[in-house]
C-alpha cells in the first residue's frame, strides 16, 4: 500500500483541538496495537483522502442524471465511475453503490424482492450468520419470517469435515418451508462458501438466491474465493473488510432486478447518498483490480492459515479445524475451560491485541460472554506482516491469556506488541491532527 505523500485531511483540524487530539490518539492506537478484528482493515491514503473530500458537501438524492437537486454534474460522474468500476471488478450487470452499510444493502434487497411475511432461509446467528439474516434483535425478523440453517456437528475424526454448512439441512428446510429467498453468507465462518449448491437448492424450490459476501468481497476480487456473481440473483457486499475500501455497502444484481433494487435503496430506505464515500468506493474498486491486490488477497489467506496453525500448536481449538479465508473462529475451552470470550477480549485489549469475542456453534455461553474469539488477518497483512509475524502473534495471545491475572506479564506482552507494530506501521509518516 502506498505511503501518504502529504498531510491527511484531519491535519486541518487545528481549530478543534479536542477532536484533533482524539484522532491523534486513534492513530496511535491503530499504529501501536495489533488489529485482528476480521471486519476491519487499513484503507489506502487515497481512500482516506476521497472520504475526507469536499464531495461531502453535496446533496444528491436520486441517481445519476435523475437527481432531486441541481449542481450534480460532478457527483453524477463520481457515482457513474464507482458503478462502472464495481461492475467491471465483479463482472456484474448492475451495481448500486449507495448503501451506507452492508446491513442497509441486505435490508434493501429484502424490500425489493419480498412482501412482508415472506419466508427467508438464512444462516443461524450462533452458527456464523449475521444480524440481518433474521436475528430477533434485527428489524428483518419483524417484517419477514426467517428459517435458519446451520453447520454440521463438530467431528472427533480430523479426517472428517465438521462445523461446515449442512447442505442436507439447507435442502430439507427449503423443500419443507418453500422460502421466497435463500441467503448465503456469514459473519463468522472460516471456510469457503460455495454458491453453486445454494443455487441448485434455490432452483429446486423456486426461490430467489442472495449471497451476502460482506466478508469475502476482497477475496472474491482477488481470486481466492469463488465468485457468487452470475450464480446468485443478487449479491450484497461491504466495501471495507477484505476489500480494503471505505466503510459502506454495495449491491450487485441481474439487470432485470436493477429497477427494484435501486428503488428499494432510494427512496425506499435511504435519503441522500454519501458521495464522498462513493468516491472512496471508486478508488477502492480500482485498487482491487491491480495485480498487487490479487497477491494481497492470497497473502491474507496464507496469514490466516499460519496464525491458525500456530494457535492450534498452543492448545487452542479452531472451529471447523482451520480456515480457507481471512478469519479464524477459536474455541477457548480446550485451552482453558474457565476462560470466556469476554474475559479473553478484555485482557487481550490491555495487551494491545484487538479482537472480538464470538459465539461458537452450539455455544453454551451467552452471546455477551461466549466461548470463542474471532480473529482476522486482513489488516495486519495490509501492514506488511507475514507468516513469521503470525506465529509470533499466536505466542503473544497464548502468553496474555495464560498470564491474564499477572499484570506484569500483560505489560510485557504490550511492550512486545508495540515493538512488533513499530516495524509495520500502517501509515508511515502520517501527519495527525495534533496541530504540533
Amino acid at each position: 500500500m502506498p505511503s501518504p505523500s502529504g498531510p491527511f485531511p484531519d491535519a486541518t483540524l487545528r481549530g478543534d483541538a479536542e477532536v484533533a487530539r482524539l484522532i491523534s490518539e486513534e492513530v496511535d492506537r491503530q499504529s501501536t496495537t495489533l488489529q485482528l478484528i476480521a471486519s476491519e482493515n487499513f484503507t489506502s491514503p487515497e481512500v482516506l483522502a476521497a472520504t475526507g473530500s469536499v464531495l461531502t458537501n453535496k446533496y444528491a438524492e436520486g441517481y445519476p442524471h435523475r437527481r432531486y437537486y441541481g449542481g450534480n454534474r460532478v457527483v453524477d460522474e463520481v457515482e457513474e465511475l464507482a458503478r462502472e468500476r464495481a461492475r467491471s471488478l465483479f463482472g456484474a450487470p448492475h451495481a448500486n453503490v449507495q448503501p451506507h452499510a452492508g446491513a442497509n444493502a441486505n435490508l434493501a434487497v429484502y424490500m425489493a424482492l419480498l412482501e412482508p411475511g415472506d419466508t427467508v432461509l438464512a444462516m443461524r446467528l450462533d452458527h456464523g450468520g449475521h444480524l440481518t439474516h433474521g436475528s430477533p434483535a434485527s428489524i428483518t425478523s419483524k417484517i419477514w419470517r426467517f428459517v435458519s440453517y446451520g453447520v454440521t456437528p463438530a467431528s472427533e475424526d480430523p479426517s472428517e469435515a465438521g462445523e461446515v454448512i449442512d447442505f442436507d439441512q439447507v435442502a430439507d428446510l427449503a423443500k419443507r418451508e418453500q422460502p421466497k429467498l435463500i441467503v448465503a453468507g456469514s459473519t463468522a465462518y472460516s471456510r469457503i462458501i460455495d454458491p453453486e449448491p445454494f443455487r441448485e437448492i434455490a432452483d429446486a424450490c423456486g426461490a430467489l438466491f442472495m449471497f451476502d459476501m460482506a466478508h469475502p468481497a476482497g477475496l472474491v476480487a482477488g481470486g481466492v474465493h469463488p465468485s457468487p456473481v452470475g450464480v446468485a440473483d443478487v449479491v450484497t457486499l461491504t466495501t471495507h473488510k477484505t476489500l480494503r475500501g471505505p466503510r459502506g455497502g454495495a449491491i450487485l444484481c441481474r439487470a432485470d432486478l436493477a429497477k427494484a433494487i435501486d428503488g428499494a435503496v432510494f427512496p425506499g430506505l435511504q435519503g441522500g447518498p454519501l458521495e464522498h464515500v462513493i468516491a472512496a468506493k471508486a478508488v477502492a474498486f480500482a485498487e482491487a483490480q491491480e495485480p498487487a491486490f490479487r497477491a494481497y488477497a492470497a497473502r491474507v489467506v496464507d496469514n490466516a492459515r499460519a496464525l491458525g496453525a500456530a494457535l492450534a500448536a498452543e492448545g487452542f481449538r479452531l472451529v471447523s479445524g482451520g480456515t480457507d479465508n481471512h478469519m479464524l473462529l477459536v474455541d477457548l475451552r480446550p485451552f482453558d475451560a474457565h476462560l470466556t470470550g469476554k474475559v479473553a477480549q478484555e485482557v487481550l485489549d490491555r495487551a494491545g491485541i484487538t479482537c472480538n469475542r464470538n459465539t461458537i456453534p452450539d455455544d453454551p455461553r451467552s452471546p455477551f460472554v461466549t466461548s470463542g474469539l474471532r480473529l482476522g488477518s486482513a489488516a495486519e497483512t495490509t501492514a506488511g506482516m507475514g507468516p513469521e509475524e503470525m506465529a509470533r502473534i499466536a505466542s503473544l495471545i497464548m502468553r496474555t491469556l495464560r498470564g491474564r491475572d499477572d499484570e506484569a506479564e500483560v505489560a510485557a506482552v504490550r511492550a512486545e506488541v508495540r515493538e512488533l507494530c513499530a516495524a509495520f506501521p500502517p501509515y508511515p509518516g502520517l501527519v495527525t491532527g495534533s496541530g504540533q
